[in-house]
């Protein structure tokens, strides 16, 4: 776009330019890798839950939400009703053991719970799929500065690349977390100026436009069919991508360690919360787009879908617009890279450097190294990143099809390991190398959509892993005391304090905001149906 202009230049670089600054005022509080990886404990609750949305939700959504409903409309949104269930799974289970440890890395309680292998493999699996998801943000977002400027998209990788290295390097866990406050600002005025430049130019009003495409069969957000080969579904959103947002939020390193960095457990369960109650209504937005875009350019089909939001943009001609919708798309891009980074980096060095090179490394020189693995990832994902550009349909739905291949063993191992006595690291192992041999064969011998990817796959690692360690361990004579039936009895023996102020400290008991937010989901799926009846 060769008129992208001085005004939209300003306004893209005026926003690179406060990220780094950001990373360069905090890298003034880094001096440890504890500091590096989990900050100094003094981050609030709510700049915290703003990192959690938007690194989730990131360029993928920004462009890839609107470009998947421009083709399957709004049965889309089926794939986005799970959250407040994940969340609630989530707190109750997974951030009681991590943020009572103290560790750095959650992997650490794999090795407690089974051994060193299984904390390697899934660290391992972490490392894979979070290189190859990161890798599809970076390809969405070079996409971008392709469009407005006529940068290759390979040269477009790497420019990005290196501006979210840079701050991530410099300040850590702390410049993930505020770089993100200010990039969700940026995304959240882009999106919006978008929808209301889309209103604009309808050439009906909106309530006429939604009658038009609910005719076509646009609008209706709840597909009961029970076909396990469609993959927006209400039985696909609500069961298979609960079982694979869990491991998103629960199982995943660079979404758990933000909450580490909080100054207690009730604020790391509180950052969580405004994931379950908010998602719903960010990709509600990003949906309702896609279809008015469909109605807009009357179902054309486009070269590359994930285009169109920047093709509107530019269409419309609103001076600044296109530098604020660039910048939108580099924010919520660098939200999810700057966390890649800086959690890929935490867990190569303490999962594998400090165990099995440096046992002894003090906090200074570990800290040193975190930097250096930081600059090997970054490095590492433009190749991946390349093999997108390849990509013509939602990079969004590639990203979650190609992560869906891996859910299986990190809900096996993390479920085994909360709620079973007999599982040892032997059979899960076992089960976990045949689970993924069987999600293999579904996705490439089968029709079954990949939604439900994650729940053969984690049915079978956990079935086989269970009957496997009875064949080769035989029966344990007491539960781990990193079961969750370990943990209860630990804290009534030991008489400790099960809550810290309102907030459960032990895992398996359900707060009272968890019983708000499973009341939300409910209303969520209730007003989804109302939205489409009322057109």
């Amino acid at each position: 776009m060769e008129d992208f202009g001085v005004l939209n230049w300003s306004i893209l670089i005026g926003y690179l330019l406060v990220n780094l600054f950001i990373g360069y005022l905090l890298s003034k509080k880094i001096s440890t890798a504890n500091d590096f990886f989990t900050g100094s404990k003094d981050i609030p609750w709510w700049a915290i839950g703003i990192s959690v949305v938007a690194t989730y939700v990131s360029a993928l959504s920004f462009l890839g939400g609107p470009a998947w409903a421009y083709s399957s409309g709004m049965t889309v949104m089926a794939i986005h009703l799970n959250y407040p269930l994940v969340i609630i799974l989530t707190i109750t289970f997974f951030l009681p053991f991590f943020y009572n440890s103290g560790v750095a890395s959650i992997y650490e309680y794999v090795e407690n719970r089974f051994g060193p292998a299984s904390r390697t493999t899934i660290s391992l699996i972490f490392l894979i799929t979070q290189a190859l998801s990161s890798a599809a943000v970076l390809y969405a977002t070079a996409l971008v500065l392709e469009f407005i400027t006529g940068v290759d998209v390979i040269v477009a990788i790497v420019i990005i690349t290196v501006i979210a290295l840079i701050y991530t390097s410099l300040g850590g866990i702390s410049a993930v977390i505020w770089t993100d406050v200010v990039q969700a600002l940026i995304l959240l005025i882009g999106a919006l100026i978008i929808f209301n430049a889309l209103l604009d130019y309808m050439p009906q009003g909106l309530g006429e436009t939604l009658a038009q495409l609910k005719a076509e069969g646009k609008t209706d957000p709840l597909n009961w069919d029970l076909n396990l080969n469609v993959d927006t579904t209400i039985w696909a959103g609500v069961f298979a991508m609960t079982i694979y947002h869990t491991t998103v939020y629960g199982a995943n390193q660079m979404m758990v360690q933000r909450t580490l960095a909080a100054k207690n457990i009730g604020d790391a369960k509180k950052s969580f919360l405004m994931m379950g109650f908010g998602a719903i209504f960010i990709y509600f937005l990003f949906v309702l787009l896609g279809i008015l875009f469909y109605h807009y350019y009357e179902g054309k089909p486009f070269e590359n879908s994930n285009t169109i939001i920047l093709q509107f943009a530019y269409e419309y001609g609103l001076p600044g617009l296109m530098g604020i919708i660039a910048a939108a798309v580099m924010a919520a891009s660098m939200s999810s890279l700057d966390s890649a980074f800086n959690s890929m980096s935490t867990v190569t060095t303490i999962d594998f450097y400090q165990r099995f090179f440096n046992k002894t490394a003090d906090g200074e020189k570990l800290l040193t190294v975190s930097r250096w693995f930081t600059l090997l990832w970054a490095a590492l994902i433009i190749i991946p990143a390349i093999l997108y550009s390849n990509s013509q349909g939602s990079i969004l739905q590639v990203l979650t099809k190609v992560g869906s291949y891996f859910v299986g063993a990190k809900l096996s191992i993390f479920a085994l390991g909360f709620f079973t006595k007999n599982t040892s690291e032997k059979g899960l192992l076992f089960g976990v190398f045949v689970g993924f041999m069987v999600v293999w064969f579904i996705a490439t011998q089968t029709d079954i959509s990949w939604p439900w990817y994650a729940v053969i796959g984690g049915a079978v690692n956990m079935s086989v892993s269970y009957v496997a360690s009875l064949l080769i361990d035989g029966k344990q004579a007491n539960h781990s005391e990193y079961t969750v039936i370990g943990q209860m009895q630990k804290y009534e023996k030991e008489q400790l304090a099960q809550k810290e102020g309102n907030w459960y400290v032990v895992p398996g008991k359900v707060d009272k905001p968890s019983w708000y937010l499973l009341g939300f989901f409910f209303l969520s799926i209730f007003a989804l149906w109302l939205f489409n009846a009322l057109i």
